[in-house]
């Protein structure tokens, strides 16, 4: 007879912030019936996935396991959570689960996929109870930067799990529900938390976490001191924020543009769920032109430095009939992302030379965490007083730090990344397998593996090059005319100042001229041996080992 387990597998999101998906499964070992929370992205870079639009884990695991799947469940609206919907529902097409804001979001995404809406069902809050197989499963409502958060209950035959998400401890957040301890204190009294998977972005941050509520007195007092027109960035999709700063504006006589489709997307998205109410009347681009420069006020994208965002865009120039001019004022209303300074560091180099004054978050006087602070998350121990706690949300050494914390204070605790499968079956967490994870790209309209080999070629061709060789052969196997070389993003003269296009074809014609029959008729050994003379020459002239492509053509006797 074949024991049941418990098992919990992230695929993405432990070990790194961002690209969260994670599994649970109840049954016999290989047998398990399984639930997926959360299905999000993280973003490319230009140094290890230039051209790529967005990265996701690779659920090739799910995928060959679809039948098993008895639940998706999307705990919030940030793209790290969500954002992978609608590209990675066509491979496991199970029914999903989510509050009404989140459902709003997810449906936009998958309308833009071309899928049914009904794959979304709409749920309520705890103690509305969703039955997934051997899984019932409660959204617990949290504080984050995002409205209608929510951590997941999942009771099991072998026990109930917390599933934190992202959380903060918030009992104003301005726009959405406050923390509650009472209703997570209770959760533990109902039923003992056999597993906390908790969230670990600021373990390292040793000081408790501050409200949203916090900032409106300095936000205001900032914006009423400028004379000239005020811009404000923040992650689009913290509608509190956007709230505080547009109330900001208001108190200062300001009319208030949005510019950027997310931000615009997720103000209304908040508004037809009812989560935001007494927004203050926008103007649209057309009307802020005919405004005063001191009455105007603008939320605009790209706190990231995302290139083609509403910041950038400001940045190089006009923007819908916009742009910043001396005197302005352009605020980040938010924290940089690790991996995102030089972006950011470039809008602002540029508004500076625009002379614009560029405010940052100011050691948080203009900008609070969404996520739980280490005595934050201490506290959540204590309410929530689980049997073994696992770390997850973060890079490697925020889980081990968490980890860490929690052995110290007597739970037990497991360092767990992608692709490590856990059995939290018996009393401390055991690794029972390992998957083999990855990552899958958007890369333009098409999905492509991570190790698919496309990427590194492109990254190849941009560090050392390309050339194209083109040899054409007659009926007998012999040159016609000399071969040709294109190049692309390599200098067009060498060593001695002579032109590299025309060296390299007078070494590879000289070459074909003395090459015996036997490389001749054959396509690979001429393809190998062209290829070589292109990269020596040009290490000899330039320095550089071009990545080469060769094209051979051969006439066909009439």
């Amino acid at each position: 007879m074949s024991v049941n387990r418990l098992i919990y597998l992230p695929l993405g999101g432990a070990g790194e912030i961002g690209m969260n998906c994670y599994v649970y499964g109840y049954g016999p070992e290989g047998r398990e019936r399984l639930i997926v929370v959360d299905l999000g992205v993280t973003f490319p870079d230009m140094d290890g996935s230039p051209g790529v639009d967005l990265i996701m884990a690779d659920v090739s695991w799910l995928e060959a396991r679809a039948d098993r799947i008895d639940g998706i469940f999307i705990t919030h609206a940030h793209e790290d959570h969500i954002g992978a919907l609608g590209l990675l529902w066509p491979k496991l097409k199970s029914k999903v689960y989510a509050r009404r804001f989140t459902a709003t979001i997810g449906r936009l995404k998958l309308d833009e996929m071309g899928l049914p809406l009904d794959i979304i069902t709409t749920v309520e809050p705890r103690p509305s109870i969703i039955q997934a197989g051997p899984f019932d499963v409660q959204f617990v409502p949290v504080s984050h930067s995002i409205p209608e958060a929510s951590a997941l209950v999942i009771d099991t035959p072998a026990g109930r799990v917390f599933h934190s998400a992202d959380f903060k401890i918030d009992h104003n957040p301005v726009v959405g529900e406050p923390w509650d301890d009472e209703a997570i204190k209770a959760i533990a009294e109902e039923r003992p938390i056999k597993a906390l998977m908790c969230d670990s972005t600021n373990v390292f941050s040793t000081h408790p976490g501050r409200s949203e509520s916090t900032l409106g007195t300095a936000l205001r007092e900032l914006i009423s001191s400028r004379g000239g027109m005020v811009v404000a960035t923040t992650f689009g999709s913290n509608v509190a924020r956007l709230k505080t700063l547009a109330e900001a504006a208001r108190a200062s006589d300001r009319s208030i543009c949005v510019l950027g489709r997310s931000m615009r997307r997720m103000l209304s998205a908040s508004e037809e769920t009812g989560v935001l109410t007494g927004f203050p009347r926008l103007v649209s681009p057309e009307e802020a032109q005919d405004i005063p420069r001191g009455n105007l006020m603008l939320l605009v994208t790209g706190s990231q430095g995302e290139r083609r965002a509403a910041s950038a865009q400001l940045s190089r120039g006009k923007y819908l009939g916009l742009q910043m001019k001396e005197g302005d004022t352009f605020l980040f209303s938010s924290k940089v992302i690790p991996g995102n300074e030089r972006g950011v560091l470039k809008i602002m180099n540029a508004f500076s030379e625009l002379g614009v004054d560029v405010v940052d978050d100011c050691n948080g006087l203009y900008h609070v965490s969404g996520h739980a602070n280490r005595p934050d998350l201490e506290h959540v121990h204590r309410l929530l007083l689980p049997d073994m706690l696992i770390p997850m949300h973060g890079e490697h050494r925020h889980l081990r730090e968490h980890a860490r914390i929690a052995t110290e204070s007597g739970i037990a605790s497991e360092v767990v990344t992608n692709g490590m499968m856990m059995d939290l079956t018996g009393e401390m967490p055991q690794v029972a397998e390992y998957i083999e994870t990855g990552r899958l790209y958007l890369d333009g309209n098409v999905l492509i593996g991570a190790m698919d080999g496309v990427v590194r070629d492109r990254i190849r061709m941009a560090l050392n090059g390309h050339a194209m060789v083109t040899v054409i052969l007659d009926e007998s196997d012999e040159p016609l005319g000399e071969a040709w070389v294109e190049l692309s993003g390599l200098p067009e003269v060498g060593r001695g100042e002579r032109n590299l296009a025309e060296t390299l074809e007078g070494d590879l014609s000289a070459y074909l001229e003395t090459a015996g029959a036997k490389v001749l008729r054959d396509d690979a050994k001429l393809d190998e041996a062209l290829r070589r003379i292109v990269r020596q020459v040009s290490m000899e002239e330039i320095g550089k080992k071009p990545e080469v492509t060769v094209v051979v053509s051969r006439l066909q006797a009439e």
